[in-house]
C-alpha cells in the first residue's frame, strides 16, 4: 500500500507543476489552447511508449466499453485547458486550491455512493470533519 501512496504523492506533486509549466507555455506561445494540444500530444506519446514497453493491451475490449467511461478524456481535457487558461490570471496556487476542493467534494461523493465501481466508503461525520479540516488547511495556505 505504501507504494500506491508514494505514486499518488508524486502524481499530486506533478499537478501544480503541470499547471505552472503549461500555463507558462500557453503564455509564451500566446495560446492556452495550443499549449493544451502540445501537452496532450506529449502525454499521448508518453502513454503510447509505456503501453508498448509494458505490452499491456486491452484495446480488443474497447468497442464494448460503456460509452460514459470515455467522459474521463473530456474531463482531463477540461482540467488541462481550464488551468492553462486560468492559472496565469488567477495564480497557480489559487487555481490548484479550487481544484483540490473540487477533488475533495467529488471523491467523497464517489466513495460514499460507490460510483463508477469505486469501493464504497460512507461519508461519516468523522470523515466529513476530516475533509473539512483538509479543505480549511488548503485554504489557510492561500491566505498569505
Amino acid at each position: 500500500m505504501l507504494h500506491y501512496a508514494l505514486i499518488m504523492l508524486v502524481a499530486g506533486i506533478g499537478i501544480p507543476v503541470l499547471a505552472a509549466l503549461n500555463a507558462a507555455l500557453g503564455k509564451y506561445i500566446g495560446s492556452p489552447m495550443a499549449a493544451g494540444v502540445v501537452l496532450f500530444t506529449v502525454a499521448f506519446a508518453a502513454s503510447l511508449l509505456v503501453l508498448v514497453l509494458t505490452g499491456s493491451g486491452g484495446f480488443s475490449k474497447l468497442a464494448g466499453a460503456p460509452k460514459h467511461l470515455f467522459l474521463a478524456g473530456l474531463l482531463v481535457a477540461f482540467y488541462v485547458l481550464s488551468i492553462t487558461h486560468v492559472a496565469p490570471h488567477f495564480g497557480v496556487g489559487n487555481a490548484v486550491f479550487f481544484v483540490l476542493i473540487g477533488q475533495l467534494i467529488s471523491a467523497a461523493i464517489i466513495d460514499h455512493f460507490g460510483l463508477f465501481g469505486a469501493q464504497v466508503s460512507p461519508l461519516t461525520l468523522t470523515r466529513a470533519g476530516g475533509i473539512t479540516l483538509m479543505a480549511l488547511g488548503v485554504w489557510v495556505t492561500q491566505l498569505a
